[in-house]
């Protein structure tokens, strides 16, 4: 990439960026946030890598696409889960398997792209759910039959069978993204970190890598627009780090440590706000099933054995957060009332003495935050408690979201890995990275079951809420009977803010950058 590079309303610089550089050096010099068409300046917890909505890497860069590519429709900001027309003019269902839509009339693409389409509608919905393409998150689209064009606005999707999450977690997310199909095609068929096609209230005006993103307002955006010329988003991976920017004035809005929320709600910056919102994010600690010594179920249990959660939670998080009996949250179909194995050190080792693994030396890779590497260490010496030596690797974020990756060459060394992952209100949403189509994509444990693989397709069909409870339990107990998965916590989100801004935040508090207003 060249130093500098423009294109249309798409602007890059590429400046060295040093890993030491505090928050103030890292930040633009001020400036006003607190006056409506100024500045926002907000917290990411990691940088973009690419911006194709079919092959995203983080809630973050979802975070940027919803700005940039417009929807039918986007999730409404509130304490209740619902959702707004974004590029369509009306959408309705007609029945099970079948939802007309009409989009604005004028809503157009940068880059000379021209005006969006049903057309464009049906390659961007078909191109996610088509197999050749490998897309990850084709699971959003799983039922997807065809995308019908009935004129140039208007057209109709249909389903080869109910879908139970389309509401929820496929038409007001990322994945319900549309593209312009002549700029992806004359972008060889997939989006890198430059956009293309942009459609939002929001366009890209500046990307440098690791330092800071910058979205403007989209001049050709005919609906309500943003309350901000600029939004200004920082990559921070620690969230402690983040709090000392917030505090220094150069932040606007961030996410906070979990650990850092009853300290900040007891204390808070002046001028600031302090949210705490329930979290239907997930974190674990996940065992490779295919890597020595672990391809042994028996050591896989034992580790089950050794991790103490409630001890590892309390320390990572000062009691803010509890633990969870699996990947799907209280409030949504599937939560479980208990895990199947607790904590119990004198069965761990038990297991290790029968199979001879006493003393072994396993690696736990982590992302470089500090609650992960205060969990990780508790989580090191519940091992080393057993007889197991664990080393704990810290990788950035731009190393660690490729680990277990099967194009890469670490996925058959990665062992422990710890691990969190964004939700949508539905427990398809959790269960759909651990099918094995997703083995070397977001699966890193390499978890098998045709079991599994099964139930989670009937969920996606099913409407009647205690069937798909009862699926969703089954599909947890699975997930845990196989010794590939220590389950964790669930977080609570802690946000800080400016007094005088009013974030447009989804239930779980997550970011809806075009809703931020000041108060």
């Amino acid at each position: 990439m060249s130093a500098t590079k423009t294109h249309h309303l798409t602007r890059r610089g590429l400046f060295a960026a040093t890993a030491g550089a505090g928050v103030a050096s890292m930040l633009a010099p001020r400036t006003s946030w607190s006056q409506e068409g100024g500045v926002l300046k907000v917290r990411s917890y990691s940088d973009i890598q690419i911006l194709d909505p079919a092959y995203r890497l983080s809630a973050p860069e979802g975070d940027i696409m919803r700005e940039i590519y417009a929807g039918l429709i986007v999730n409404a900001p509130g304490d209740e889960w619902s959702w707004k027309l974004l590029a369509a003019e009306s959408i309705e269902q007609l029945d099970a398997t079948t939802i007309a839509f009409k989009l604005r009339d004028k809503i157009g693409f940068t880059d000379g792209f021209g005006q969006m389409t049903a057309e464009d509608v049906k390659f961007s919905y078909e191109r996610i759910a088509d197999p050749a393409n490998e897309s990850p998150y084709a699971g959003d689209w799983a039922a997807l039959k065809e995308v019908e064009v009935k004129d140039t606005l208007s057209g109709i999707i249909h389903l080869n069978e109910p879908f139970a999450p389309l509401w929820t977690s496929t038409l007001p997310t990322t994945s319900c993204a549309v593209l312009s199909k002549a700029a992806v095609e004359a972008a060889g068929g997939k989006i890198g970190v430059e956009p293309v096609g942009q459609s939002g209230p929001y366009v890209l005006k500046e990307w440098t890598p690791k330092q800071r993103t910058v979205l403007v307002r989209n001049p050709d955006w005919a609906y309500e627009p943003g309350a901000y010329d600029e939004i200004h988003i920082f990559p921070i991976e620690d969230p402690k780090t983040a709090e000392l920017g917030f505090e220094a004035g150069d932040l606007d809005y961030t996410w906070t440590a979990v650990a850092s929320i009853p300290r900040l709600k007891e204390s808070p910056p002046a001028g600031s706000v302090v949210v705490e919102k329930p979290s239907l994010a997930y974190v674990w600690m996940g065992i490779n099933q295919d890597v020595a010594p672990f391809d042994n179920p028996n050591i896989r249990r034992a580790v089950q054995y050794a991790v103490d959660r409630e001890a590892v939670v309390e320390a990572a998080y000062f009691g803010a957060a509890s633990t969870s009996t699996g990947i799907i949250a209280p409030g949504l179909p599937g939560h479980r009332d208990a895990n199947l194995y607790n904590y119990d050190p004198d069965k761990a080792r038990e297991l290790l003495e029968a199979e001879g693994a006493t003393g072994m030396a396993v690696t736990l890779d982590i992302l470089n935050q500090s609650e992960r590497l205060t969990a990780a260490q508790v989580i090191q010496a519940n091992l080393a408690d057993v007889g197991i030596q664990c080393e704990i690797k810290q990788n950035d974020s731009g190393t660690f979201w490729t680990l277990g990756s099967k194009d890469g060459d670490y996925w058959d060394k990665l062992q422990l890995i710890l691990g969190r992952f964004s939700m949508e209100p539905d427990p398809s949403w959790a269960t759909a990275w651990f099918v094995p189509e997703q083995i070397g994509v977001w699966n890193w444990e390499r978890f098998n079951s045709p079991e599994f693989e099964d139930l989670h397709a009937q969920g996606l069909v099913e409407t009647d809420p205690a069937k798909r409870d009862e699926i969703y339990k089954r599909m947890q107990d699975i997930m845990e009977e196989s010794g590939d998965y220590v389950f964790l916590t669930h977080e609570v989100t802690g946000i800080l803010h400016r007094d005088s801004l009013t974030p447009g935040l989804k239930p779980n508090g997550e970011p809806l950058f075009s809703d931020f207003k000041p108060a």
